[in-house]
């Protein structure tokens, strides 16, 4: 994806990350046509002109968030399923990492959202994106003979994302909590009832 500007100095990447950083507040909290570069700047400590020496409008700074969380949420599921092999602790891992994500990054579901009306290019590419590295992972469980191999890798990826995204809205943004230990667990038994290969004991 196109970047308007990338600096070249240590401190222009802190300058224009902490303008990402309060853009991420400020849409969370207002939504795109509630959001103002004045606030963006204000928030972010700089003069308003700084933020236009890193972007070239309001709607390029959105995308770029959008891309930046989209990179951040893969790194970190990454990161907390590193080392393991079993299909079933990765997605336990994985299901994890993304709610204690969300919990850091409240704003994440309204600037997700609000990008299928902002700029449906980057709607869309967020999820094709993640979708692309869990079907990959997919696909290895059924040769593995791990998972069910009769369900189409791509469609397993968006229904278990889904999963995801729907338990975090129930538990992160209306109860301010992670899901508990005990729905995890309920939710694991499910997705694993629904991957065990057929003719496999459970």
């Amino acid at each position: 994806m196109r970047r308007d500007y990338e600096p070249v100095t240590d401190r222009g990447r802190a300058t224009k990350q902490t303008i990402l950083d309060a853009a991420e507040e400020v849409f969370g909290e207002s939504a795109f046509d509630g959001a103002s570069i004045a606030e963006i700047t204000r928030r972010a400590g700089v003069a308003q002109g700084t933020f236009y020496q890193y972007f070239p409008d309001k709607r390029s700074a959105f995308v770029e968030l959008v891309q930046q969380l989209n990179h951040s949420i893969r790194r970190t599921i990454a990161e907390a399923t590193v080392g393991l092999s079993d299909r079933m602790e990765i997605e336990r891992a994985g299901f994890r990492a993304f709610f204690a994500y969300v919990q850091e990054h409240r704003s994440l579901y309204r600037i997700i959202r609000e990008s299928e009306f902002v700029d449906p290019g980057i709607y869309r590419w967020h999820y094709t994106t993640l979708a692309a590295g869990y079907v990959r992972g997919l696909k290895q469980a059924q040769a593995d003979g791990e998972i069910r191999a009769e369900i189409d890798a791509d469609t397993l990826a968006w229904i278990l994302m889904g999963i995801a995204e729907a338990a975090g809205a129930r538990w992160v943004l209306m109860e301010d909590s992670a899901p508990p230990d005990s729905v995890v667990d309920e939710l694991m038994a499910f997705i694993g009832r629904a991957l065990n290969p057929v003719g496999r004991d459970e």
